[in-house]
């Protein structure tokens, strides 16, 4: 069995996350903020591959998400730092069992990728922020983390257990 980096249906299912951000209908997000389907996407697959397979997936995955929105911030940075680190977490310590264990780390891989595109923001807008720019960068940072976080354990040990059953131990 080949690595999943090396299996075309492991490597195409990363085409539905921009499919999933497009197509998110809107009960599934929380006041109107879509989960974070590039972490829930990027968890399992860092932690089954490794920290360079995960940082150049981050970087693959953030790049097609970065030309859905054409803004002035990246997902890039985030994502790349995220895969690295779940793939060391995948490589050098105990696997992960629980689904509450995926939560948390998407949880805090959300509440990352937020974070950082707020000081993007910060960075190219310069401080302080419009009152309302900042209510709404906030807003937007713990309805996503929240929702991701509430969603990973579903979604990302399912695939957790699917790519796990196909890379040889």
């Amino acid at each position: 069995m080949a690595r999943l980096h090396q299996q075309p249906i492991c490597v195409a299912s990363s085409l539905l996350v921009p499919l999933a951000t497009l197509a998110t209908p809107p009960w599934l997000g929380l006041d109107g903020v879509p989960p974070s389907w590039a972490v829930i996407w990027l968890l399992p697959w860092a932690l089954v591959e490794g920290p360079l397979s995960g940082a150049l997936s981050g970087l693959a995955v953030g790049l097609v998400m970065d030309g859905l929105h054409l803004s002035g911030w990246s997902q890039i940075p985030a994502l790349v730092l995220l895969g690295w680190w779940w793939g060391r977490l995948g490589r050098r310590a105990q696997p992960i069992q629980r689904s509450l264990n995926l939560g948390l780390l998407a949880w805090l891989g959300s509440m990352l990728l937020g974070t950082t595109v707020l000081v993007q923001l910060v960075i190219r807008s310069g401080w302080p922020l419009e009152p309302q720019l900042q209510g709404w960068g906030w807003h937007t940072l713990w309805c996503q983390a929240l929702i991701t976080g509430l969603l990973a354990p579903m979604l990302a040990s399912v695939q957790l257990l699917i790519w796990r059953r196909r890379v040889p131990s």
